[in-house]
């Protein structure tokens, strides 16, 4: 009897030790396929972070993820090198739409809540020591969207410039514009001075929003301008036109961030963004966060930046720490 009792004990307890092993490997399973789902920052081809071509099969393939999936949560053990962070950042705020309608919202909620975005990033970039944020808002072509979204928009920039000025004043973040005011009211037109008069001489970052701009439009307005000054042909080079664009005096965009997963420029920065590193995103601008923004800048600090020439001593791309440069 006690043998049998004894048998019995050994048995349930052999049989509950291999129901646990067997949980256990099904928790390593499942963890197993949701890290190797997650891009990887290595890949040439990767929807998170890339400066080569994509393959477009893949790319789109990989747009179809999860949130969870498709931005992995940021290594903070990894250090953002000071002596390799970007001058000048950019952004296309793309994505406000497609996050309305997901949530069954009108588009102009999606906007609304993209301005949600503007004062973390601005401070997460300004705590990373970016001296240069711009931020594309509204280009050249948008008016060309139904006459409602247009006069949405405009009336949400009035909101924000009335919302945000001060604080972003406080913070030491002068305040510029890109673009053309044609077309504005002529009570925006005069926000937009304002805000611009009231922080020019803040220091810590310059924050410049593209409002009603495009590329193309650009070259146009400065050729016109560099013709109607007579500037004798045999003295127009680059630093000629330079001057004559919106964004003469300030450094070319060191980083190009991308948000929603399109993997194009639409009409940005074509004369300054000659040698920017892009950075693409799936993630909807309302949800890019200052946490993304920071991996965005480490995937650049791990970039190796030739300008059509070469470097002796390039960045390693694999060292275990992202601040030493190969030897």
């Amino acid at each position: 009897m006690k043998r049998s009792r004894k048998r019995r004990s050994r048995s349930e307890t052999f049989v509950a030790t291999l129901s646990l092993t067997s949980r256990n490997s099904s928790r390593t399973r499942r963890s197993a396929r949701t890290t190797s789902d997650e891009p990887s920052n290595g890949s040439k081809i990767s929807p998170t972070a890339t400066s080569q071509k994509p393959t477009s099969s893949e790319s789109r393939k990989n747009m179809t993820f999860s949130k969870s999936e498709q931005v992995p949560t940021p290594d903070h053990h990894e250090a953002v090198c000071s002596d390799r962070v970007p001058v000048h950042v950019a952004i296309i705020m793309d994505g406000n739409g497609r996050w309305a309608t997901q949530r069954g919202l009108p588009r102009l909620a999606g906007h609304r809540a993209g301005t949600e975005n503007i004062r973390p990033i601005t401070f997460k970039a300004a705590e990373l020591g970016i001296r240069y944020l711009t931020l594309w808002a509204f280009s050249t072509e948008n008016w060309r969207r139904p006459r409602d979204e247009v006069e949405g928009l405009m009336q949400i920039l009035s909101e924000v410039i009335e919302r945000e000025t001060e604080e972003l004043h406080r913070h030491g973040a002068q305040l510029r514009h890109i673009g053309s005011l044609e077309g504005l009211s002529p009570s925006l037109q005069r926000q937009i001075h304002e805000a611009i008069e009231l922080t020019k001489h803040n220091d810590r970052i310059v924050l410049t929003i593209a409002f009603n701009y495009g590329g193309r439009a650009e070259l146009v307005q400065a050729i016109r301008r560099i013709v109607a000054e007579g500037v004798p042909p045999e003295m127009i080079d680059e630093a000629t036109v330079e001057r004559y664009l919106y964004t003469a005096g300030m450094p070319d965009p060191d980083l190009i961030i991308r948000t929603s997963g399109e993997l194009r420029t639409s009409n940005f920065f074509l004369w300054q963004a000659a040698y920017a590193e892009y950075y693409f995103t799936p993630t909807l601008w309302p949800d890019f966060t200052p946490d993304e923004f920071e991996r965005a800048i480490r995937d650049f600090q791990r970039r190796e930046r030739r300008f059509g020439g070469l470097q002796s001593a390039p960045v390693s791309l694999t060292a275990t720490d992202p601040c030493a440069s190969a030897p």
